[in-house]
């Protein structure tokens, strides 16, 4: 109720007294009230969930309206990973508000998943294998992942060389406790216990440089540590499942909000099929094909000499 007041500048009495009008005029208890809590009944659920729906309703019809503003203004709600956000989003935001000058952001960084129409966010970037929804998706770039550590970790407690060989070291865990792989043998399922979880990739990744274990990390994430050789990439034959990249996603609509659509194409821009994270390591799409091209040329040359010469 407090933050409510706060939202719409009013006094929580003012709210809880709007809000008692209310279940009146509709002849329903919307709230459990106790000393401690105030919790939504059921009824009161399905209510909120079909005016959010009403509001979404009308915030695409404002959005055919305005869709052919060649100037998006209003504010624009953004949930990201909070380490994505503050790595790859916040360095770009004054270019991006010297281009939309009449545009407002709210950034919500999380590493939680947050419900973007219950919210009213208008976009949320998530970084996952995206499963079917009534949400739209628009891949911004690919998010390749690699396991790393420390040299002074694998100094002191060796370097694996096979997947078994994972049970014999520390392992640095993010919330979710099994690991989806492709490698040679194809698509593969690793459960872990972990020796240190935690819900915040922040602390994986100090843990990680500071020596503490293994980690299956993305490259945007360790790409610095990577080129400076504070982390070194391990057992090179697994990566990221096919599926997983870095997308932006918001609620099917028709008609996107012009605020909406500049601010998607603008990541787009940046990042795009081979983003900037993966350029310069060793094993990047482009340096692999520099290295076969070379390695075409030097077979053929060594094939047919004196066509080469």
């Amino acid at each position: 109720m407090s933050a409510a007041g706060r939202e719409l500048d009013l006094s929580p009495a003012v709210v809880s007294k709007r809000i008692s009008h209310l279940e009146t005029r509709l002849g329903a208890r919307l709230f459990h009230r106790t000393t401690r809590q105030l919790q939504l009944t059921e009824t009161g659920r399905g209510f909120y969930d079909r005016v959010v729906s009403i509001l979404a309703t009308v915030k695409e019809a404002e959005a055919y309206v305005s869709s052919g503003n060649s100037k998006p203004g209003g504010s624009l709600k953004v949930t990201a990973p909070t380490g994505f956000s503050r790595m790859h989003i916040a360095p770009y935001l004054g270019q991006f508000m010297k281009l939309y000058p009449d545009l407002g952001i709210e950034i919500i960084a999380t590493d939680h998943i947050v419900d973007i129409v219950r919210e009213s966010v208008d976009v949320a970037i998530r970084i996952a294998e995206l499963d079917d929804s009534s949400l739209v998706a628009r891949k911004l770039a690919p998010c390749r992942k690699l396991f790393c550590a420390a040299p002074s970790y694998l100094k002191e407690a060796g370097e694996p060389k096979t997947l078994a060989d994972l049970s014999h070291h520390k392992v640095l865990l993010e919330t979710n406790t099994v690991w989806r792989l492709e490698g040679p043998e194809g698509p593969v399922s690793l459960r872990m216990a972990g020796d240190i979880k935690t819900n915040s990739s922040e602390i994986v990744h100090q843990a990680l440089v500071s020596g503490c274990g293994i980690a299956f990390r993305s490259t945007w994430q360790v790409r610095e540590e990577l080129l400076t050789k504070k982390l070194v990439p391990i057992l090179p034959q697994y990566h990221e499942t096919a599926g997983i990249a870095i997308y932006a996603v918001y609620p099917c609509k028709q008609y996107i909000p012009a605020k909406l659509k500049v601010f998607i194409d603008f990541l787009a821009s940046i990042y795009g099929p081979e983003p900037y994270w993966d350029t310069d390591l060793d094993w990047s799409p482009s340096i692999a094909r520099k290295k076969a091209s070379r390695q075409a040329v030097e077979l053929a040359s060594e094939a047919f000499p004196s066509t080469m010469s």
